[in-house]
């Protein structure tokens, strides 16, 4: 199994600095199980996983896993998870639908950077 991943250094100004998360874009939800599993493999505070969001309610469905729980809220993984797919796919903003935490959203800002909103 292939999986895309995105090592990314949120709130910083500098490269090696920040709050490191992975991100990882999916085609479809895995079993729990795995993705806790590969968060542990990452060993990071937070894996962020992402799958097309099918509701309608946000362009994204998003869950965090630490490397030994899945947590209800990730402000900087958030982050990163906006930065990586408004990097790939382009766009203003990119909304994101949780389990726990609603509907969360990462615009761009004008002359860089990245505004979130939880």
């Amino acid at each position: 199994m292939k999986i895309p991943y995105w090592h990314v250094d949120a709130f910083a100004s500098r490269p090696f600095a920040g709050n490191q998360a992975a991100v990882m874009p999916l085609d479809e939800w895995l079993p729990d199980t795995v993705l806790q599993a590969i968060a542990e493999e990452n060993m990071f505070a937070e894996t962020a996983f992402v799958v097309r969001d099918e509701t309608g309610a946000a362009d994204w469905e998003l869950r965090w896993f630490t490397p030994e729980i899945e947590i209800r809220l990730c402000g900087h993984a958030t982050l990163a998870s906006g930065h990586v797919l408004l990097g790939r796919d382009g766009g203003e903003r990119v909304t994101f639908r949780t389990r726990r935490a609603g509907v969360l959203e990462v615009r761009r800002m004008a002359g860089g950077g990245y505004e979130l909103a939880l």
